[in-house]
């Protein structure tokens, strides 16, 4: 069985941080991109961010440049999201995900495997 957990979620200040992991069991993802999106409620999953299966080459939502960065380590199959300087508006369910490629996808159709989600809640 295919298993992707994440952790890391939990309650913070505003301009607080929080690091999000990733691990993948199962199988290994070191030969796919990655990435994580989120979902708030009453609004559609959206990217935040997603890694080539090499990790040189990432993407980032507009919403989040500057504030999170993502990596992975391929020897431990696990993916890291640091957020820093979290607003409200970042409160949402984080969701990792692996792709069918190696190279960035942005469109969560193009993701085959998905993990539970992890809360992130910033107060103001």
């Amino acid at each position: 069985q295919v298993l992707l957990v994440e952790s890391g979620g939990g309650l913070v200040q505003t301009g607080g941080s929080l690091r999000l992991s990733c691990v993948a069991r199962g199988r290994t993802f070191s030969n796919v991109a990655m990435g994580w999106f989120r979902q708030a409620p009453g609004k559609e999953r959206e990217i935040v961010a997603a890694i080539s299966w090499s990790g040189d080459i990432t993407y980032y939502a507009d919403s989040v440049k500057g504030r999170f960065t993502i990596s992975r380590d391929n020897a431990k199959n696990t993916m890291y999201l640091q957020m820093n300087s979290l607003k409200p508006e970042d409160t949402a369910v984080y969701y990792c995900a692996a792709s069918h490629g190696r190279s960035i996808v942005v469109p969560a159709r193009g993701y085959e495997y998905w993990g539970q989600g992890t809360q992130v809640t910033v107060s103001s």
